[in-house]
């Protein structure tokens, strides 16, 4: 019998272990080699004074078995706070067990609690389990956005 799932904050003693999540997800994404941060990057981002990102840990007893990174960001249209969820990873072998469902839950009840008028997130076109997933729950998917980013050289050339 398995145990039951807990998700609590992350700490900073947990900065390898989410390294370790964020390495796995981006081999999960066919992004082995687009990792560029250390532990020492998640401590000084996740965990400093004024740290605008945070982490939960999942667990399976004293196991971690997964996480999630999210922020605040905000609606002009509401006028509210919403929570932005970057990052949800659950280990291979612990996966339907609960683990993604109960970090889905925890995350919307501290958004509720956070009076946050949406809970948003993207997943990559090609991650059926994870649109399967997320349209069970309720999720609706928002196709007239298209997503535009700078980053690298892109983003210091158009800064200048």
């Amino acid at each position: 019998m398995s145990q039951p799932v807990i998700i609590r904050d992350a700490k900073p003693s947990d900065a390898k272990t989410i390294l370790h999540f964020i390495t796995e997800l981006a081999i999960y994404e066919k992004e082995p080699d687009a990792v560029k941060t250390d532990e020492q990057a998640i401590l000084d981002t996740l965990f400093s004074d004024g740290a605008t990102a945070h982490s939960i840990i999942c667990l399976e007893g004293d196991e971690p078995i997964g996480f999630a990174v999210y922020f605040y960001n905000y609606s002009t249209w509401l006028g509210k706070n919403g929570l932005y969820l970057e990052d949800l990873y659950v280990s291979p072998d612990s996966r339907g067990n609960g683990a993604g469902k109960a970090i889905m839950k925890h995350l919307a009840n501290k958004a509720i609690s956070n009076d946050c008028g949406r809970f948003e997130w993207v997943v990559l076109d090609w991650n059926k389990p994870a649109i399967d997933f997320y349209n069970s729950i309720g999720a609706k998917p928002q196709n007239e956005w298209i997503i535009y980013r700078l980053t690298g050289q892109e983003l210091l050339d158009f800064a200048k």
